[in-house]
């Protein structure tokens, strides 16, 4: 069994045998992982049939308008109600109840009306003039002729009285104000007359108001943030296109002067953070004499205006030291790193010359980019769909004790209302559920939806890697560049990566996926048990949350090297997988040296986009500067766009980055296969150019002055090296 392990152990160390028939990517090649191929696309299909459903199920207008006591949507276009956008309590007092916070619904009909009352009125005075009575009906329903006060009362038909109101988010709430000595008011008066013959305070209106607002308070967010998407929707795509060509320019330029922009972006990363800190200390010191700005962020609270906080000192005072850490950091690996710092230049030159050679790698990320577009839009689409494709659920609502209670009513076919053994009983609309199979599945078709957009998006990105992969090393193992490339190398390697290896891109990206979803689902366990687990739950999930994303980490890892392999030798995933990491595990050292260092330089470079572009942003949107006071927005939260911009630049700069960290990826693990398979000697040449030679030596210099090493034996001195030019 041991002489089992230790000719196991041999196998994987031993380095590439030298094969005299390999010439880089293999172009007669079979089909890889074809059942993973045959599931992903029974689920790409499945996936569809999902998206029909939900289409034909759902309507989106559930969270677009809101919806009155029959289910019908208030202001929605091409409807009786098309003029009547707003939503009408009859009282607004009955949301005091806690029923309200349980059911999300106030037990008082609502209904649709085109403006809020502005003034006091009690059905019992109105009546008795027409006019008044006129203006009443606005807020009542039909079939009000013939009728007295007592029987309009009776039958719900009218509210037993009017407050001045105003609208909020499409909802017509009490006009409350507050006197100097607090006293609550509503439209100047601190009594009104309640209909029924009793005097009240405004103040047990607020008990009201404030359950409603309760009920609606995600919701009047979200539709604050969806408003000011639709102000300044334009200004976020400029913002991203001026990321676009910042990003593209550097690539550029990166191209033709690698060293030059290198130490550019290093200089540039450390100023701009720089500028940060000195833009906060600034803010930091304004606030000083401002009043109560020295309240603690653990005093505030959460505040759905994120504009609040910085009106507070410790806000800037926590940016100084976020920004300084990094800054800190960021010299420290920069001065310990300076002699790798050179190496890795040497290496993204030596990259540049590679994409000089397949310059349509450099637009290749916007084929991804469209891809993304796709599955991501395909995702929301389908989910709002699904989320709207519920049935509208009645309910009885009453004050009084009732059989009949919070039972499900339908007020077409249910007797009529209130009931006789409950006087105060309405039918109202509840809720959106639904009884049918295709309700009682619903959470697990979102379940679906949300793991088939982590799979095709993760499928889309490894894509993507194929292809830079397989025209990278078409470039490398050219015997004569560029006359042994193919013609249009991108084109060739996805055609390669389609038609062969489909089954291999589903494979890794459903292992990735997987773990995703999983990491999500931790998420939502924590979020669910919030306030209610002990300190031994927390551990265990905490310890759970960093195990999988370290496992997703090197997931990546993994499948991004496995997909350079299958891009060269055209094997299927779980081979690839084995013989990356064991070429990468015997060649440790220069992993650490030359990859990942310049994976850092490329970082420096996404940071320095997001900076520049996040700086103008905040300026912009912010309106602190006079240039763009009436340029800008008015927004809610202008923290939306700039949010929006800061992480649309960071994709959008990591897009084209990506294409020179796969180029770099691949140029390494050719290199290091290009060691093991050949000494340099004249009958065994190396395929690497003379410039990653001297890098070679650069990196094998540097390593014996860290850590005196033996040579191995098949890696002859640097005076015998033979290149194939």
């Amino acid at each position: 069994m041991l002489q089992g392990l230790l000719s196991h152990y041999r196998g994987i160390c031993e380095p590439k045998k030298y094969d005299p028939t390999f010439k880089g990517p293999i172009y007669n090649r079979g089909c890889t992982d074809i059942v993973c191929c045959i599931l992903f696309i029974i689920c790409i299909l499945g996936y569809v049939a999902v998206g029909i459903l939900a289409w034909s199920q759902g309507d989106p207008r559930k969270v677009i308008y809101p919806t009155d006591s029959r289910g019908q949507f208030c202001g929605q276009a091409g409807t009786p109600l098309e003029t009547k956008p707003l939503l009408f309590y009859f009282n607004i007092m009955k949301c005091a109840s806690p029923m309200v916070l349980l059911e999300f619904q106030c037990p008082t009909t609502q209904m649709c009306v085109e403006k809020c009352p502005d003034k006091f009125m009690t059905l019992l005075k109105a009546y008795t003039n027409k006019e008044d009575f006129k203006y009443y009906k606005n807020f009542c329903k039909e079939g009000l002729e013939g009728l007295t006060v007592t029987q309009i009362l009776s039958s719900g038909l009218c509210p037993a009285m009017l407050t001045p109101s105003k609208p909020f988010t499409r909802r017509c709430f009490p006009a409350l104000g507050q006197k100097k000595g607090g006293e609550i008011t509503v439209g100047n008066n601190s009594k009104f007359d309640d209909g029924e013959g009793n005097i009240r305070d405004a103040k047990d209106l607020v008990a009201g108001v404030k359950n409603a607002t309760v009920v609606i308070e995600a919701r009047q967010v979200a539709m604050k943030i969806f408003e000011d998407y639709t102000q300044s929707w334009y200004w976020i795509l400029i913002g991203l296109v001026i990321a676009m060509l910042i990003s593209l320019l550097f690539i550029v330029l990166l191209r033709f002067l690698a060293g030059i922009m290198v130490w550019v972006m290093i200089v540039m990363v450390i100023l701009v953070i720089g500028y940060g800190i000195f833009h906060c200390s600034m803010e930091y010191v304004s606030l000083k004499s401002e009043a109560g700005s020295n309240v603690t962020l653990k005093d505030l609270g959460f505040q759905t205006d994120f504009s609040v906080y910085l009106h507070i000192r410790q806000t800037w005072l926590a940016f100084i030291i976020i920004l300084a850490i990094v800054e800190v950091v960021i010299i420290l690996l920069l001065i310990f790193l300076r002699n790798r710092i050179l190496i890795a230049i040497a290496l993204i030159k030596e990259a540049s010359r590679a994409i000089g050679y397949v310059m349509s790698a450099l637009f290749y990320p916007l084929f991804t980019f469209a891809l993304l577009s796709i599955v991501i839009a395909y995702w929301a689409v389908t989910a709002v769909f699904l989320s709207t494709s519920n049935q509208p659920i009645y309910k009885v609502f009453n004050e009084t004790a009732c059989d009949h209670s919070r039972k499900i009513c339908e007020p077409a076919v249910s007797p009529a209302f209130p009931l006789a053994e409950c006087p105060d009983s309405k039918c109202l609309f509840a809720f959106y559920g639904g009884e049918t199979v295709y309700h009682k599945y619903l959470i697990g078709l979102q379940f679906y939806n949300v793991f088939l957009f982590f799979w095709c998006a993760n499928f889309v990105t490894a894509l993507g890697q194929m292809t830079l992969a397989g025209a990278f090393a078409s470039y490398y193992w050219a015997l004569v560049k560029p006359d042994d490339m193919p013609a249009f190398p991108i084109f060739s390697s996805l055609g390669r990566s389609l038609r062969y290896h489909t089954g291999s891109l589903a494979f890794g990206s459903l292992i990735l996926s997987i773990i995703q979803i999983i990491r999500v689902l931790l998420e939502y366990i924590d979020h669910k048990l919030q306030g209610t687990q002990n300190k031994c739950t927390k551990f265990l999930l905490c310890c759970l949350k960093c195990c999988f994303w370290c496992l997703e980490k090197f997931i990546k890892f993994i499948n991004r090297n496995a997909y350079i392999m299958v891009a060269i030798y055209g094997k299927n995933f779980c081979t690839s997988a084995k013989d990356a990491f064991f070429l990468l595990m015997r060649n440790m050292i220069r992993v650490a040296v030359l990859d990942k260092v310049t994976d850092f330089l490329l970082f420096l470079g996404k940071l320095l986009i997001v900076g520049l572009v996040g700086i103008f942003a905040f300026f912009f949107f912010s309106g602190r500067v006079k240039a763009f006071e009436n340029t800008a927005p008015n927004l809610h939260y202008y923290w939306v766009p700039i949010l929006t911009v800061v992480v649309g630049s960071y994709l959008i700069a990591h897009g084209f980055f990506s294409v020179y960290a796969m180029c770099v990826d691949t140029l390494f693990l050719c290199f290091c296969e290009d060691l093991e398979r050949n000494d340099g000697s004249l009958a065994r040449p190396y395929y690497m150019s003379a410039s990653l030679h001297d890098i070679l030596s650069e990196n094998k210099a540097v390593e014996e002055t860290e850590e005196p090493t033996q040579s191995s034996p098949h890696q002859p001195d640097d005076q015998h090296v033979q290149l194939k030019q």
